[in-house]
């Protein structure tokens, strides 16, 4: 058979390999700068100034400093930035690096465009910085791990299906005839990323000149679609990718192949039907119906057969290269991964039981749990995937095998100090909020006790961080110099037969999976069903039927300025430590509600787009929030928390007084409601919207002054009606307006625990 000579292509591989380094490190210090201001909240006074006394400030001391940033570094924003730099620019270029890699040696072909590799590339990455101009403003949709606005979600459709018809097309013309494993999760990946990223990020634009949308989905239907997302977008994007890049460099690392033909396909089946079911288990106690909670639940327990079958899997591909874990850098990382991979997969499990599961949502041990995956089967598979590629592709020996072993330590001691305080944390969070003292009274009614217990694992958790990053820069100095004692190959000669047409059919003796591997548009299809069971059966119900969501005649549409201020909420990403759901447990309904209170129902969040739950409690829930504070402490808590809250790690919000709110599309967005999604405004309510607003402000100012002299003398002396046009006035009139349709005098609840 004629041997055919081709280059493989070098150069994309490299372009992808440095943006995960660069945007690796910025995400990283993203990720370390929320976690100092978890203790150190004035931190943004510290920077830009501050009329806080007690604060030293690196500028004169004047507030106007802080006011300018508009709260683009406010914790809320910086968060969003942190995740979405990590998983979008740190996880997804890595995982290009290694697909663009291995897919051609795979393959025994080149990538079937460079055009459309470039295009994949500069598309993705013209992505991340829109997404980091964005999120600064505050343009963003709330939702976790899709909070970017819907010209960006366009962008990365776009992106991402220039990637599959460039990988799918090289996958027909290929020289190897069996797709490898690492090819199986490439391929359920990309079905999987485009199928949740398309419908959870359905939304209405207000208009098609500017940035804001309202989600198609409202309340538990956007809760169920955003975890059904939320949740598969770990297993699509942080997980089944990455899988594939374990199958393919820890073999070559080790110089073994993988321990079981028979259990990566059992692997692989059995993670991409189980995984996509369980998104349910992160609204565990919530208005979510039964049914989707107990199927989330049961399938998250089967997870456990699957993930730890992949993580055996790799584990056992080092039998007899155990002498060269202790040599080898590469491997080390490999091997702690892969086991932080087999935890993360044990413990998630068990967080979605819902014994387990009413101590440990909302509270710090799920960020832990995120973590010892993040940092430990994300992070140290990219770095052992860059320490493999550099020394291969610019034709040298790493420039440090010490340097590696130190950022191997680091790394290490960062996951520790990271997970371990954070599980601390966590267990006295759930624990401390669910003590009553013998009389029945709350033994910690003061949310603020709570937080300033774990004030020692946030500054554990920093330090841990900074181990972490250290590592990195070590990293990024042995790769500049590897690079630059080094010479790059961009085009790699090889040559390798033409796949003969020996048909489709089954040959005699050939095995099922066997034939199929030889089948992609078969292997693609059985992927894309076995993806979509699970989806359609969770979704469907909950999205079609009427019933599912019972309606509550006392619930109204939000006025144009709660509607202003929830907008206002979501753009300074208040959701990021504030829940809005009362879960039916005894404790949270005597916090949140007082003594005749009632945990969160259904039919409250129809008006919700999108849905405002949210995953983490570092404040108090604030779905019954409306009333319990006077209008005037909710304007002195915005401008300086510690001022009526002592101890408050919140930070300040002071530009929300000095900005005039933009009325400017408030009745646009009144009219969209209506129209689009059926909330039943009036025409005349419609018609009235600036005056309706005038009103609530006016009466938000009137108890502002009554209730705060001290306020009210500020204010005399400035002009007339200058408060009532200000932000703050519109996010008061949200956080009042929360929880008051519903009134009881009786408490009910699922479980008294």
């Amino acid at each position: 058979m004629e041997t055919q000579k081709f280059s493989y292509d070098n150069s994309i591989v490299r372009a992808f390999l440095y943006a995960t380094l660069v945007f690796g490190l910025i995400g990283f210090t993203f990720g370390l700068t929320a976690a100092l201001m978890l203790f150190y909240p004035e931190l943004p006074e510290f920077l830009f100034g501050t009329d806080d006394t007690t604060i030293k400030s690196l500028t004169s001391g004047n507030i106007q400093g802080l006011i300018n940033t508009q709260g683009a570094f406010g914790f809320g924003r910086i968060r969003m930035l942190h995740t979405n730099t990590v998983i979008f620019a740190f996880v997804c270029n890595i995982v290009y690096t290694g697909i663009y890699y291995s897919l051609q040696r795979l393959l025994k072909t080149r990538m079937y465009s460079d055009t459309l590799s470039w295009l994949h590339f500069w598309t993705w990455q013209f992505m991340i910085v829109a997404t980091f101009i964005t999120f600064f403003m505050g343009i963003n949709t709330s939702k976790e791990y899709a909070e970017h606005e819907w010209p960006i979600d366009i962008l990365i459709a776009f992106s991402w299906i220039i990637f599959g018809i460039n990988m799918f097309l090289t996958i027909a013309k290929r020289r190897v005839r069996h797709l490898y494993v690492a090819i199986w999760f490439y391929i359920g990946t990309w079905i999987a990323v485009a199928m949740l990223h398309i419908f959870n990020n359905l939304e209405v634009p207000l208009s098609f000149t500017g940035w804001k949308s309202y989600s198609a989905y409202a309340g538990v239907k956007d809760a169920i679609v955003q975890w059904w997302y939320g949740h598969n977008a770990v297993a699509f994007v942080l997980t089944t990718p990455v899988l594939g890049l374990m199958y393919y460099f820890l073999p070559k690392a080790a110089d073994r192949p993988v321990f079981s033909y028979k259990l990566s396909i059992i692997h692989f089946w059995s993670l991409i039907f189980v995984y996509i079911w369980a998104g349910p288990h992160h609204l565990q106690y919530t208005a979510l119906p039964a049914w989707a909670q107990a199927v989330g639940t049961g399938f998250s327990i089967m997870l456990i057969a699957p993930s730890w079958g992949g993580m055996l899997n790799g584990l056992l591909t080092l039998r007899g290269a155990w002498d060269k874990v202790r040599e080898n850098p590469i491997l080390k990382f490999f091997v702690v991964a892969v086991t932080c991979y087999g935890m993360a997969t044990f413990e998630g499990p068990l967080l979605a039981t819902k014994n387990i599961n009413k101590i440990g949502h909302f509270t710090d041990w799920v960020i832990g749990h995120v973590h010892l995956g993040a940092l430990g089967w994300n992070g140290f598979m990219a770095f052992g995937v860059i320490y493999y590629l550099v020394p291969i592709m610019w034709r040298t020996k790493l420039w440090s095998v010490k340097l590696a072993n130190w950022h191997f330590w680091l790394g290490t001691l960062g996951i520790i100090f990271y997970a371990v305080p954070m599980y601390i944390s966590g267990f006295t969070q759930g624990l401390m909020w669910k003590q009553f003292n013998p009389d029945g009274t709350l033994m910690y009614k003061n949310w603020l006790d709570t937080v300033t217990a774990i004030i020692p694992y946030f500054k554990m958790r920093f330090l841990g961080g900074i181990f972490y990053i250290s590592g990195s820069i070590l990293m990024i100095v042995n790769v500049i110099a590897t690079v630059r004692k080094g010479s790059f190959q961009k085009e790699v000669p090889a040559e390798a037969p033409a796949l003969a047409n020996i048909g489709n059919k089954r040959k005699e003796g050939e095995g099922t999976h066997l034939w199929l591997e030889r089948m992609p548009l078969l292997l693609g299809i059985l992927s894309f069903i076995t993806i979509s069971i699970g989806s359609s059966i969770e979704i469907i119900p909950t999205l079609s039927l009427k019933k599912s969501v019972p309606t509550i005649s006392a619930v109204k549409p939000y006025s144009p300025l709660e509607l202003e201020g929830r907008d206002i909420y979501i753009r300074e990403g208040c959701n990021a430590c504030h829940s809005q759901m009362i879960r039916p447990f005894r404790d949270e309904i005597t916090r949140f509600n007082g003594k005749n209170g009632q945990y969160s129902k259904a039919g409250e969040f129809v008006y919700d787009r999108p849905f405002l739950w949210g995953s983490k409690r570092t404040g108090p829930d604030l779905h019954r929030e409306g009333g319990k504070n006077p209008s005037s402490w909710h304007y002195k808590h915005m401008y300086n928390p510690r001022s009526t809250s002592a101890g408050s790690i919140m930070p300040r919000y002071p530009w929300l007084i000095a900005n005039n709110l933009d009325r400017s599309k408030m009745v646009d967005k009144m009219k969209l409601m209506k129209n689009t999604f059926e909330v039943p405004y009036t025409k005349a309510e419609i018609d009235s919207a600036n005056k309706w607003a005038d009103n609530q402000a006016t009466k938000i100012v009137q108890d502002i002054f009554s209730e705060a002299n001290d306020l009210k003398l500020a204010y005399a002396k400035r002009p007339q009606g200058e408060l009532e046009k200000k932000e703050i006035v519109a996010l008061i009139s949200y956080l009042q307006r929360l929880g008051t349709d519903i009134k009881t005098t009786e408490i009910k609840t699922a479980s008294t625990n």
